[in-house]
């Protein structure tokens, strides 16, 4: 089986190097059946973390690339390059020009890059200096969810909008070195979001969390939660342990995994739904709001103690 090639995570992530050449066909996927149906137990309070091989269902489909193309399955194959020029000056405007419509925006994992989706492709910004670093204009097809893994090659695409590019229900791992996806996730659901690691692949349900080894696709573990459309979830990105943040089992709580210490924490955040949440690098913090939008607080994530709690009003 083929394996990824991610950047060790001793060293700094290569920067972007985009290829010019026309890329060919996508390999062809192979689906199989899945059932993202049935629901994981989960215990309140704190609890340790199930082992990886005891699931109660069946996992989603992983495809890794194979020598035989089929002309009725394949992927649709990926635009060519349109470079960006390197000019500060604003680009020319063309009369009667459609400006695509935005999908998905999202920073990369150090906050200097992010990447936007739209009804045409998807786009790559530096934040400081501002400036477009590069884009890809798909025909006539939709980037709904576009995960940068820091400034390297690897990239996670869904498809998304009206007419989307790759099918709404699939993850493609897309390396750009290669002009072509080294492997997909396939789920019955649509994909809600993305987060990447360098040691991991997390794709987020409306009801469902999967986490993957990102070296052979091979899933580890899964997370049951409550209705999470906007695919709200977080993960830490310091070298060490995993820290993951989600929605819990209900409304208001959130859940955090610790992966190094195989502990799961519950903590009651809100009365409300949860609206939005942040983490901080190492995992140590999370910052929580509410669908009321009246309170934002900090919490620790070992322990789960209210450290902070800021009061917003609006008039």
């Amino acid at each position: 089986m083929a394996a990824l090639s991610i950047p060790p995570s001793s060293s700094s992530p290569p920067p972007l190097t985009w290829a010019n050449t026309s890329p060919g066909p996508d390999p062809s996927p192979v689906s199989s059946p899945m059932d993202d149906s049935q629901s994981s137990s989960i215990g309140p309070g704190e609890e340790e973390l199930d082992a990886p091989e005891s699931f109660s269902e069946v996992a989603p489909a992983v495809d890794l690339p194979s020598s035989v193309e089929s002309a009725s399955t394949a992927a649709p194959p990926p635009p060519s390059l349109v470079p960006v020029p390197s000019s500060s000056s604003p680009p020319k405007v063309v009369a009667n020009a459609v400006a695509p419509s935005l999908l998905h925006l999202s920073f990369n994992q150090d906050h200097g890059c992010f990447a936007a989706g739209t009804d045409r492709g998807f786009r790559i910004y530096n934040c400081d200096p501002f400036r477009e670093i590069f884009r890809r204009d798909f025909d006539g097809g939709g980037i709904g969810v576009v995960e940068m893994l820091f400034r390297c090659n690897i990239l996670a695409l869904v498809g998304g909008g009206s007419n989307p590019y790759y099918p709404p229900n699939k993850v493609m791992i897309w390396d750009d070195h290669q002009s072509r996806c080294i492997g997909e996730l396939s789920f019955r659901s649509e994909v809600r979001a993305v987060r990447l690691r360098r040691d991991r692949i997390i794709v987020v349900l409306d009801h469902k969390i999967f986490v993957y080894n990102f070296a052979d696709l091979k899933l580890v573990h899964q997370i049951e939660t409550v209705p999470n459309p906007k695919g709200l979830c977080a993960v830490s990105q310091q070298q060490g342990s995993l820290v993951l943040v989600c929605p819990g089992g209900q409304k208001g709580q959130v859940r955090v995994e610790h992966y190094g210490a195989r502990r799961t924490k519950f903590i009651m955040a809100h009365d409300s739904r949860i609206a939005c949440f942040a983490l901080s690098q190492d995992g140590r913090l999370i910052a929580t709001a509410s669908t009321k939008g009246t309170l934002v607080r900090i919490f620790s994530t070992v322990d789960g103690t209210l450290l902070q709690e800021s009061l917003y009003l609006f008039f």
